[in-house]
């Protein structure tokens, strides 16, 4: 694995690879006493020919930077953050599984591991990388289900629901798992001024087509900004559809033609269903 330290005022320098294994912090650290801290997930593929390739790391490299400044942290540069991404995929290249039978995922962390007691922000700082062979996140269609009374993220800009804080995944996990003990894939959040838009599954993007429209939620404030989101956007366009980013309200998701989830471990999935007040 990849480590890379800093102290608060300071700029990252070089880091180094590492065998992995455990990693020793302070019971007062930012991230264990306020989760002072944000992650991301990336992967590597082999071609055809047994090539390794990353998917639009730089799109990562400056979506951290984003959620450190609202986390009030300091990040990698961009050329830093591809560096150590490559470092450490070549590092780890014999776990890349061949083509069609999965992927290297890729986790960088950036973390306060300083001793901090009082609430302010974390003097010394992590960023580390490991990786994991995976297959499919998800097999098959999703039937996904909204819960009105269950909400990601609070309303407007000012929360953590557009960036990857670590903050923004436990919370999640008790109304997912009542979900898939009902037999549902996932959780399809709405917006919590309202309730009356969606917004995002717990940890992908989703879009809506109707016709040669494809409608997805505007990536403002309570809902990340993708990148195989902002990928598949680009491509649409390039193949003649009308892309609209903008509010979609549960009506008009329920009659569309076609409805699809994306993200890193997602990568493209149909919906196969939403049930909504029980009703399919």
């Amino acid at each position: 694995m990849y480590v890379m330290k800093c102290t608060k005022g300071e700029e990252f320098r070089d880091g180094s690879l590492i065998p992995y294994g455990n990693i020793e912090l302070p019971p007062s650290a930012g991230i264990l006493n306020y989760g002072q801290g944000v992650l991301e997930g990336l992967k590597a593929y082999r071609t055809k020919d047994g090539s390794i390739v990353l998917f639009r790391p730089e799109e990562n490299a400056r979506r951290i930077k984003i959620g450190a400044e609202r986390m009030c942290m300091p990040s990698p540069s961009v050329q830093q953050f591809v560096h150590a991404i490559k470092k450490t995929v070549i590092a780890n290249k014999r776990w890349v599984p061949p083509l069609g039978q999965g992927s290297l995922y890729i986790r960088p962390l950036l973390l306060g591991t300083g001793s901090v007691l009082g609430l302010s922000p974390s003097p010394e700082y992590m960023f580390l990388i490991y990786t994991t062979p995976v297959k499919s996140y998800h097999k098959g269609p999703l039937n996904l289900v909204i819960k009105d009374e269950l909400y990601r993220a609070i309303s407007g800009p000012g929360g953590t629901g557009g960036i990857k804080s670590i903050t923004n995944y436990s919370p999640a996990y008790k109304g997912l798992n009542e979900a898939r003990e009902e037999g549902f894939s996932d959780i399809l959040y709405l917006d919590a001024a309202t309730g009356k838009f969606i917004e995002e599954a717990t940890g992908c993007n989703i879009f809506v087509v109707k016709g040669n429209i494809i409608t997805t939620p505007e990536a403002v404030g309570t809902i990340l900004p993708g990148i195989t989101r902002k990928s598949i956007i680009e491509i649409a366009i390039d193949l003649g559809y009308q892309v609209e980013e903008r509010g979609v309200p549960v009506e008009e998701l329920l009659e569309a033609d076609e409805v699809f989830c994306t993200g890193t471990a997602m990568v493209i999935n149909p919906v196969f269903s939403v049930t909504y007040n029980r009703t399919k």
